[in-house]
């Protein structure tokens, strides 16, 4: 982990994200204290980002059928 005051990290501000980019950490300080880290970003896609499974049951509408069934457990 790299610390460094910002206004060095404004001047430098290419060198300190090309370290990011080959895996370090930065923290940004101003009057002593931590203001942000800059961590390099996940190389993996999100879970969020992949195909949601769809649930289907032939000839039938799934939210009739789930209301159907709340219907049954009253």
């Amino acid at each position: 982990m790299v610390t460094v005051n910002f206004t060095v990290f404004r001047q430098n501000a290419k060198a300190y994200f090309a370290a990011v980019e080959k895996g370090e950490t930065v923290c940004v300080k101003r009057h002593g204290k931590i203001i942000a880290r800059i961590l390099p970003a996940m190389r993996k896609e999100p879970v969020w980002h992949t195909k949601a499974l769809r649930l289907k049951i032939p000839e039938v509408s799934l939210s009739q059928a789930i209301l159907e069934e709340r219907r049954q457990d009253r």
